[in-house]
């Protein structure tokens, strides 16, 4: 037998031994480029499913917008109710106080708002109309001008606009929108004294399909949730209030018209992560400039820097935490996004949302256990991730 038998081996052994000895045909997706194709394909159905979902939640927005914002103001308000109930409140009571609280505060601040905006109509009227006159005059000493002929131009397109189908379809359009601003304001209050009163029942009930470790995970990403919306409102409010004290003082020591008005202009804009307090800034400079001249502008321009500069370096490293430790580029990033997508009410969504989706990430696999591939990876040379890191 063996190499030396009379006998050859049989054809079907020769076969076999040959299969087993050359390796398999190799397959297209095996290669670099293979994985690139499949990794091409998963990545355009998450775009496909990610586009989908916004566009659904677009067609819902009436409903879907109310909720997400009871959601934020539950989160925030969340824990005064709670410190009611358990001082004794009944729970519709304590609801209803909380509700009670925040349409006062709102309602205190709109009727200052409009007061000042009354008395300080007719100084704000003069000095504005000063202040157009110093900018003609400093417009006829520049080296062009425009003719009536053009102003009269403009007058007429704007005359010709407003008198046209265009603007009375326009003025329907906003009608409209009031209507739905309205209808969804009484939504989201409905929803909100819902989430107040009724939170961690509904949010038990939603997690009743879930076991073990599932159903941890779904309640550490409801806590999570509620924390990071809540301190970022919180937080956010807090630096705002600051700015706004801040910059209305300064505003005030000035003889700036409106200083009350603008200050809480810089409260609300504030919620708008580095774009809104840019804004608000271009704003009181350019009301200084008008009323008071370019000097008293750039000391407005100073002042609101240093108060920026204040509250960035030192109160929104204390007050917000680690609740949004997200990056100035992916600010930028999601704020744009948002804008896109949502316009303005996208831009005041975007940051929290994108905190709170980071925040799940955070607590994914466990209370300080992070999603497998958003850990932190260890080095054996790292290397410092900035300048000033040794």
């Amino acid at each position: 037998m063996g190499l030396f038998s009379r006998h050859p081996a049989p054809r079907d052994a020769i076969a076999s031994v040959a299969e087993a000895i050359q390796p398999p045909p190799k397959s297209l997706w095996a290669d670099g480029f293979g994985r690139l194709a499949i990794r091409a394909v998963q990545i355009l159905i998450v775009v496909v499913l990610v586009a989908g979902l916004i566009w659904g939640i677009r067609q819902v927005s009436l409903v879907i917008i109310p909720l997400v914002l009871a959601l934020i103001f539950a989160s925030a308000f969340g824990p005064f109710t709670m410190w009611m109930r358990r001082k004794g409140v009944p729970a519709v009571l304590a609801t209803v106080l909380t509700l009670l609280a925040v349409v006062l505060v709102l309602s205190a601040l709109g009727w200052l708002v409009v007061n000042a905006v009354i008395n300080q109509w007719d100084t704000l009227s003069t000095q504005a109309v000063e202040g157009f006159q110093k900018a003609q005059d400093w417009y006829h000493t520049l080296p062009f001008a425009i003719s009536p002929d053009q102003i009269d131009q403009a007058v007429q397109g704007v005359t010709d606009f407003v008198t046209s189908a265009q603007f009375g379809s326009g003025a329907l359009a906003g009608v409209s929108a009031v209507a739905s601003f309205l209808t969804g304001f009484v939504l989201m209050v409905v929803i909100l004294f819902f989430f107040l009163k009724d939170g961690p029942r509904m949010w038990e009930f939603v997690l009743r399909p879930l076991r073990g470790s599932d159903y941890e995970r779904g309640r550490r990403i409801g806590d999570k949730t509620v924390t990071v919306l809540g301190a970022y409102i919180r937080g956010t409010a807090s630096v705002a209030a600051v700015d706004a004290i801040g910059i209305g003082i300064g505003l005030a020591i000035l003889q700036v018209p409106l200083a009350l008005p603008l200050a809480v202009l810089v409260f609300l804009l504030a919620f708008i992560p580095i774009v809104g307090a840019v804004t608000a800034g271009i704003l009181a400079a350019l009301v200084a400039l008008v009323t008071n001249g370019w000097v008293v502008a750039l000391i407005v321009v100073g002042i609101v820097v240093l108060v920026n500069q204040l509250e960035g370096n030192f109160l929104q490293p204390v007050l917000m935490g680690r609740s949004m430790k997200l990056h100035s580029f992916v600010v930028l990033v999601v704020l744009a996004g948002g804008t896109a997508i949502g316009g303005i009410l996208g831009t005041l969504l975007a940051v929290p949302l994108t905190a709170v989706v980071w925040g799940i990430i955070t607590v994914w696999n466990g209370d300080d256990k992070p999603a497998e591939w958003a850990r932190r990876k260890k080095r054996s040379n790292p290397v410092p991730l900035s300048g000033d890191e040794g």
